[in-house]
């Protein structure tokens, strides 16, 4: 896999699924406090969720779960943080042991055994949590790639053989052996770029060139085995010309809608397990995990949201006008779940939970 990152067709459609996911606007639930300072800026740029996880780790991260079924990293602390940083590594060096079913990971000083949200160790594992490799990409995507690098090597040896095409040298009959001999040397010697040779009448010099059509069959299998990994990643056969790049708008032209839904379940299902608790326990204790913060990624498309905030005001307008020919007849509440309209709990309102403290570290 490695190696078919380097492919470019592979490469764009790829990173369209995971880097133009990671891109996409992200949402957080939980605390008010523990959203606040997730949501804060640290500097101008970013935010201290993408800080504390950079999109740059997470697409990586992604591209392992889709690519082999399972993917790994480490949250590093940083002195003079109150948050670690995440960091992507190798998943060369995993190594699951059937006998006690745990992961573990090849270091310079021996294996060391993952236990995925520790505080240190995630493991992505979109592939299920039993051989999760059966269930990703790479079969199909390593027999796609190794049929296209044996067939663009053919087509570029096939090409450089037509690109020197033999050349046919012809003496008269009767020609005295030597003069022959002579002629065929000089033309071996002056063979080459810009070659010029004068001939007398009864000598002659032509190329032999291919008019056929083998070229053909390596093209076609190139366009087969690049139709294939983009249909592999992409679900559909993605327009790689006129789009509009990594915009949020780009990822829902080029990548089927349920399948980036079903990637970014299972990044925030990660992150949501592994990697926030152990941060925020560090930070508020253990009693702060009774109301988690929690991270996902809004993949609506923006016609479906607009759709939508119309679809909202026109609700609003029926509820206004029923209220008034129904009075307090009218449920409101009912209205409201009928439509998928988000309501405050009453309690959630008027608790009075003491606010979380930053200084009640577990």
């Amino acid at each position: 896999m490695r190696a078919a990152r380097r492919d470019g067709v592979l490469s764009g459609v790829l990173s369209t699924r995971t880097d133009g996911l990671i891109q996409l606007p992200k949402k957080f639930s939980g605390a008010d406090e523990i959203v606040r300072e997730l949501m804060s800026q640290i500097g101008a740029v970013r935010s201290t969720f993408d800080e504390m996880f950079p999109p740059a780790e997470l697409g990586l991260l992604t591209a392992d779960g889709l690519l082999l079924g399972v993917g790994v990293g480490e949250l590093r602390p940083v002195p003079g943080r109150a948050h670690p940083v995440f960091v992507r590594l190798d998943p060369e060096f995993l190594r699951y042991d059937w006998l006690t079913g745990q992961w573990f990971y090849r270091s310079i000083i021996g294996e060391l055994l993952i236990t995925p949200g520790d505080g240190r160790w995630i493991l992505h594992t979109p592939g299920g949590r039993v051989a999760p490799w059966n269930a990703a990409l790479w079969k199909a995507i390593a027999r796609a790639f190794i049929r296209k690098e044996n067939a663009g090597l053919a087509k570029d040896n096939y090409e450089a053989t037509l690109a020197n095409p033999a050349l046919i040298a012809e003496a008269p009959n009767g020609a005295p052996e030597h003069v022959v001999e002579n002629f065929f040397r000089r033309l071996t010697n002056a063979w080459g770029l810009n070659f010029l040779l004068g001939v007398r009448p009864g000598y002659s010099l032509k190329l032999l060139e291919s008019s056929g059509r083998g070229h053909e069959s390596f093209r076609a299998t190139i366009t087969a085995a690049d139709t294939e990994m983009t249909v592999a990643v992409a679900g559909q056969v993605v327009t790689t010309t006129g789009g509009t790049g990594f915009a949020n708008a780009g990822i829902h032209e080029a990548i089927r809608a349920d399948l980036i839904q079903s990637t970014a379940n299972a990044l925030a299902f990660t992150i949501n397990s592994q990697g926030l608790p152990a941060w925020v326990v560090s930070r508020w204790g253990i009693a702060a995990l009774a109301n988690p913060a929690c991270v996902h990624w809004d993949v609506t498309p923006p016609a479906d949201i607009a759709k939508r905030a119309t679809a909202l005001g026109q609700v609003a307008t029926a509820v206004k006008t029923l209220r008034e020919a129904y009075g307090d007849r009218l449920d409101a509440e009912q209205l409201a779940a009928d439509f998928s309209i988000p309501l405050r709990a009453l309690q959630a309102v008027t608790s009075t939970t003491p606010a979380l403290s930053a200084g009640a570290v577990n």
